[in-house]
C-alpha cells in the first residue's frame, strides 16, 4: 500500500507542459483571461464588503450576516438555476449573470460613493448578488466541458480553473486592502464593476457550437426530483456532496472571523485584512498548480483526504498564533488544504455526472455549498461572540480533523484508479458524440 502512496506521490511532485494542456483551447484561454479580471474585481467587493460592514458594526454576527445574505440566496434558487442551465443555452444564461452582476456592482458603487449608506443597504444588494449567483454557478460549471476538445483535458481546466480564482483571492484582497486604506469604498467596488468588461468581452469573442434545444420539454418539478433520484443513485457523487456540505457548515467559515484577527488579534486595519486573506489565496494558488499538475490517474480521492487534514492542523495552528509572520505561514498552508475542498470535489463529480444531468448536479452542489456555507458563518458568528475569535477557529479546525476520519474508509477505498479514468474518457467520448 505505502509503494502505491509514493508512486502517486511522485505524480502529484511532477509539473510539465501538462500542466497548461487546457489552453490549447482558444475558447478556453479566452473565459480564462476574462474571469481572471473579473474574479480579481469579485474579491475585492468580497474583501471591501466584509470590511465596511464590521467597520460600522463591530459585530463577530453581523460579518456572519453578511456572509448569510449573500450566500444563502443561492442556495434557495439553486435549483431553478440548474434546471435553466439544463434547459437553455449556458452561454446565453452565463452572459445574462455577468451582465446582472456588473449592475449589482454599479449600484453597491454609487451607494457607497454618494456616502448615504447604511448596513441594511449592503446586505440587500448582497442578496441581489446571491440570487444572481443561483444562476451564475450551475451553467459556468458545465460550460467548461464545452470550451475544452478533448474530454480528458477536463480536469486540467477544472484545477486551472481553480488556480485562476485562487489567483484572485491572493490578489484580490490585496488591492482591496489598499484601495479601501487609501480610497475608500466606492472605489474598491468601481473597480469590480469594471472589471465585468473583461469577462464579458471574452464572452462575447467565444465561438462555440449551436446549442441543440432540449426536444422533450418536462415539468420543473419533473426535473427536479430527476436530478434527486440520480443523486441518490449514484453514491460517488452523493457521498462527496455530504463531506462538502459538512465541510461547508462547519470549517470553511471560518474566513467569517477574518475580520476581527485583522483589527483585534494582529492590531491591524484593512490592509491587513487583505493579506490574511491573500496569504491563503497564495496556498490556495499553489494548491492548484499542484491538482493541474496531476498525472491521469492520480488519486484525486486520497488528495483530497491528505489536504483536509493539513486544511485542519493548519487551521488549528493558526487560531493561536498572534506573530504575524508565522501566523501567515499558517494562513497559507490553510489556504492549500483548504483548496481541494472545491476544487477535487468539482472534479470527482463532474467526472461521473450524466452530461445531460450536469447542470442539476452542479445545483446541488451550490445548495450543499451555498446552503451550509451561510448558515455556518450565522452560527460561527455566533459562537465567535461567546467564546472570542480563537477558540471558535480551534474547534473549527479539529472538526475538519473528524470529518476527514468519518470520511477517511470511503476516500481510501473507492478510489478513482487510473483504469477508472481512462474508462471514463472513453464513455465522455461516445456520450459527446451521440
Amino acid at each position: 500500500m505505502s509503494q502505491v502512496y509514493v508512486i502517486h506521490l511522485s505524480h502529484l511532485c511532477s509539473v510539465s507542459i501538462s500542466t497548461f494542456n487546457a489552453f490549447k483551447n482558444k475558447n478556453y484561454r479566452l473565459f480564462f483571461s476574462g474571469q481572471s479580471i473579473s474574479q480579481i474585481g469579485t474579491w475585492m467587493q468580497r474583501t471591501g464588503v466584509s470590511w465596511v460592514v464590521y467597520t460600522m458594526t463591530h459585530s463577530a454576527f453581523m460579518l456572519g450576516a453578511t456572509v448569510f445574505a449573500a450566500q444563502f440566496p443561492s442556495f434557495l434558487f439553486s435549483l431553478l438555476g440548474g434546471i435553466a442551465a439544463d434547459r437553455y443555452n449556458r452561454y446565453k444564461v452565463l452572459l445574462i449573470t455577468q451582465v446582472a452582476s456588473m449592475i449589482q456592482a454599479i449600484l453597491l458603487a454609487i451607494l457607497t460613493l454618494t456616502n448615504h449608506y447604511q448596513v441594511w443597504e449592503i446586505l440587500a444588494l448582497s442578496v441581489a448578488l446571491g440570487i444572481i449567483n443561483a444562476f451564475d454557478v450551475p451553467a459556468r460549471q458545465p460550460l467548461i466541458h464545452d470550451l475544452v476538445t478533448d474530454p480528458a483535458e477536463l480536469p486540467n481546466a477544472l484545477a486551472l480553473n481553480s488556480s485562476m480564482v485562487n489567483l484572485a483571492r491572493l490578489v484580490g484582497p490585496a488591492l482591496s486592502g489598499i484601495v479601501l486604506v487609501r480610497f475608500g469604498a466606492g472605489i474598491c467596488f468601481s473597480l469590480n464593476a469594471v472589471s465585468f468588461v473583461a469577462v464579458i468581452t471574452s464572452l462575447l469573442l467565444m465561438k462555440l457550437p449551436a446549442h441543440i434545444p432540449a426536444t422533450i420539454k418536462k415539468k420543473t418539478t419533473t426535473e427536479l426530483a430527476e436530478g434527486f433520484t440520480y443523486l441518490k443513485n449514484t453514491p460517488t457523487i452523493g457521498i462527496i456532496m455530504i463531506m462538502l456540505a459538512s465541510t461547508s457548515l462547519l470549517v470553511l467559515p471560518y474566513n467569517t472571523l477574518l475580520p476581527v484577527f485583522a483589527k483585534v488579534i494582529f492590531n491591524g486595519n484593512a490592509a491587513t485584512y487583505g493579506y490574511i486573506n491573500s496569504f491563503i489565496g497564495l496556498g490556495a494558488i499553489i494548491g492548484s498548480i499542484f491538482l493541474a499538475s496531476l498525472k491521469k490517474g492520480a488519486d484525486l480521492k486520497f488528495v483530497l483526504l491528505i489536504n483536509t487534514l493539513i486544511f485542519g492542523t493548519c487551521l488549528m495552528l493558526f487560531s493561536y498564533i498572534s506573530y504575524y509572520p508565522l501566523a501567515m505561514f499558517f494562513a497559507t498552508l490553510t489556504g492549500f488544504g483548504m483548496m481541494s475542498q472545491t476544487t477535487i470535489i468539482m472534479t470527482i463529480i463532474q467526472i461521473n455526472s450524466d452530461k445531460k444531468m450536469r447542470g442539476r448536479i452542479m445545483s446541488y452542489v451550490a445548495m450543499a455549498y451555498f446552503g451550509m456555507l451561510p448558515l455556518g458563518s450565522l452560527i460561527i458568528g455566533a459562537i465567535s461572540q461567546k467564546i472570542g475569535a480563537p477558540n471558535t477557529l480551534l474547534c473549527q479546525g479539529a472538526v475538519a480533523l473528524i470529518i476527514a476520519a468519518i470520511f477517511a474508509k470511503y476516500l481510501t477505498r473507492d478510489r478513482l484508479s487510473k483504469k477508472e479514468m481512462e474508462l471514463f474518457e472513453e464513455e465522455e467520448v461516445i456520450k459527446e458524440n451521440v
